[in-house]
């Protein structure tokens, strides 16, 4: 296989690929595989028609994820798969994979007692009803609402969408401030603000929505996100200034609130085993982790 890495101009033939699933994941959505492109060392081929990707851990650990747009031999793909890995040394065959795929592995009977499937916790995506996320209603949500109306009432504030090129600019400005006061070193970090700088300036292209929250003419808060179908968006950057009082739940709210309240389902990605992570997902009592699987031996 010619692996080649992923760029912009790839965009419409990963969409032609992606768009018949109706994935719930964020893994398989154009804009998360462009944003750690570098981070992650994206690569991609095409092999019996079916979209292969190839890509590392934050481990470094390189592995694929399930192939897309294969007709019936997926035998034939996983044999293929399965030599290449041990050619290159790579410590899994697969990440990133689906329950329903899992069973279609399972289906195939393989006879490999080496071969293991587990879960991979860390990755696993937080779902949230969209509409609770825009009210915040009940007991459980009531510490959160109280932390809204904190920013509401205490900050003279102004959200403004992300278009034109004056919002464009200050959303970058922040980012980069932020990354230089918080950065520690964390290449995943300085990736991810590089890739934010390319996703504010290309909105239409990725077929994003964004919105910037302003206090005093600076930026307190930004927020991009997608519909990846009819029932499902992905937030993929949410970035805030802790000195303001309550301003990640004010975000987290309007953004959905403005943006995608005509979804179901908010995903908002994983925590990658980060305990303070970990801990603010739950915090808004997801109603669903989306598994998802590793597959080696």
């Amino acid at each position: 296989m010619d692996f080649k890495k992923l760029t912009l101009k790839d965009k419409e033939l990963f969409q032609k690929y992606i768009n018949p699933y109706k994935f719930l994941s964020c893994e398989y959505s154009f804009t998360t595989l462009y944003i750690w492109k570098d981070a992650c060392d994206v690569q991609y081929a095409i092999y019996k028609d079916a979209l292969i990707i190839k890509k590392k851990d934050f481990e470094g650990n390189y592995h694929f994820m399930q192939p897309l747009g294969y007709k019936e031999d997926l035998q034939g793909i996983l044999e293929y798969l399965s030599q290449y890995k041990i050619k290159n040394g790579m410590k899994y065959i697969f990440k990133d994979l689906e329950e329903d795929f899992i069973e279609k592995i399972k289906a195939l009977q393989i006879e490999d007692k080496n071969m293991y499937i587990k879960e991979d916790r860390d990755n696993f995506d937080y779902l949230y009803e969209a509409e609770k996320l825009i009210k915040l209603s009940g007991k459980k949500l009531h510490g959160k609402k109280n932390h809204y109306n904190s920013f509401v009432k205490e900050y003279s504030y102004e959200v403004k969408e992300i278009i034109g090129e004056k919002v464009i600019s200050d959303v970058i400005r922040a980012a980069e401030k932020w990354y230089c006061e918080n950065n520690n070193n964390d290449k995943m970090l300085y990736y991810e603000t590089a890739a934010i700088k390319d996703l504010v300036q290309n909105m239409d292209l990725f077929n994003l929505k964004g919105i910037a929250v302003y206090v005093e003419d600076q930026v307190a808060a930004f927020s991009l996100g997608e519909k990846l179908n009819d029932k499902l968006a992905v937030i993929h950057v949410e970035k805030g200034d802790m000195n303001y009082r309550g301003v990640y739940s004010f975000i987290n709210k309007t953004f959905v609130d403005m943006c995608f309240s005509d979804v179901k389902i908010i995903n908002r990605e994983q925590d990658l085993g980060i305990e303070g992570l970990r801990k603010a997902k739950l915090s808004y009592y997801p109603f669903k982790l989306e598994k998802k699987f590793i597959l080696g031996y």
